[in-house]
This record gives structure tokens, sequence and C-alpha cells, in this order.
């Protein structure tokens, strides 16, 4: 899991900067080695990503000729309501970016404000139910391993307590246990070689609390 941010919160969902282009391509030199040749580490059957320019791009630059599917998903988008993190239209982005399946995108996207909205709202409540949303959506495909290009703010609120800097990833396991119903908690373990400073040591070693400074419901002003 890995991310790309940006500076700028004004700029309707941006692409990448110069830099983060480069940062694309020190994951990709650090990252494709392991999922690719005979004997990968991460036998990657699918690229999951959220529906925004950067994650796309990001995804596209780092593994976008390893014959390896991109598929959307509005679960993965970022938090806030800024610009920055507010998605397109999704026929836009079919034009833009005909090698990413956009099928399965909820039709809502990109709306995060209205009732019809709701899963998506910048509050605590929300963003934790659909991280474990989409933790569960991942637990039940068939693939072995799974990369998603998704948002640190979102990555590490909603769903791993976990920091990513521009570009950095970590790898996760889900814990073995029963199977849960549908109001038990998915449950994941960071893989040892990342779970300091992230993959590419570019990010902080301490984890936070899930939901750790997100708007409750009433503050978020949504609910």
């Amino acid at each position: 899991m890995l991310t790309i941010t940006t500076q700028d919160y004004t700029i309707p969902d941006p692409e990448l900067s110069a830099l983060g282009r480069s940062q694309c391509n020190s994951l990709r030199e650090n990252l494709v080695p392991k999922i690719t040749g005979p004997n990968p580490e991460l036998e990657v059957g699918l690229i999951i990503v959220s529906p925004m320019r950067r994650t796309i791009e990001t995804a596209l630059l780092a593994f976008g000729d390893l014959g390896i599917p991109f598929e959307a998903h509005a679960g993965w988008q970022e938090n806030s309501i800024q610009p920055c993190d507010t998605g397109s239209p999704i026929p836009a982005l079919r034009k833009e970016f005909p090698q990413v399946n956009f099928d399965h995108v909820d039709p809502v996207y990109p709306d995060k404000t209205s009732p019809a909205g709701k899963k998506y709202f910048n509050s605590k409540q929300a963003i934790l139910a659909r991280g474990q949303e989409v933790l569960r959506d991942l637990k039940r495909r068939k693939e072995k391993a799974i990369i998603v290009v998704s948002h640190s703010g979102f990555l590490r609120a909603g769903v791993t307590g976990r920091w990513y800097m521009n570009a950095d990833y970590r790898v996760f396991d889900f814990v073995d246990e029963k199977e849960e119903g549908e109001g038990e908690r998915v449950k994941i373990r960071e893989r040892e070689w990342t779970i300091k400073e992230g993959g590419l040591g570019w990010s902080f070693e301490e984890a936070v609390e899930l939901g750790d400074g997100l708007p409750d419901d009433e503050a978020s002003g949504l609910n």
C-alpha cells in the first residue's frame, strides 16, 4: 500500500508533480523486482487504485508495463473534501486512462458531501467504516497479493495506523482467524521488512491509533 500526496489543497484532483514522478521511479526500482521474475516475493494479480489522477498516475508509472490489471475503487479515495482530495467525473477519467477499469466504481463518486455520498464523508465514523469495508473487499478477492495505490491520510487513520510518505509502501497480510461476520473487525499484520520506516525507508516508524486526527461526526458538518 502506498501514497502520493499534494501540498496545494486548492488544485482540483491534481496531477503528479515532477518530484512525484521521480518518486515513482524510486518506488518502481524498489518494488518491481519483488513482484516479478520466476520466484517473486509477492505474487501480485491486481492493482487497485483510488480513482484520482495522482494515484492513477502513480500506479501506471510504477507498474503500468507489467501486464497486471488495474481497477479503480472509490473506497480508497482520500478523506477530505478539499479540491485536491475530490475526484473528477468518471467519464473524463476513462478517456484519460484507458488502461484502468472503472466499471466497478461506485456511481456516487466523486460526491462525498451529499446524503448520497454519506459513506465517503470526512468524519471519523464514516472513514473507519470505509476502512473496514475496503479490507473486507480485499479479503474476499481471489488474488494472492494485491497492490493498492491510495492516500496517506486514509491509509493511516482509516486502515492501517501507519505512516506513508510520498510513494512509500508497506506490506500487510490478513490475520488468520475464523471467518468474520459482517460485524466483526478485519485485522491485518504488517510484514517485518516494511514495519519500521516503510519499504523505501521514507516514512515515520511510529504507529497511530485508527481514527487519529479525524473529525467526529458533528465537527465534520456532514452528519
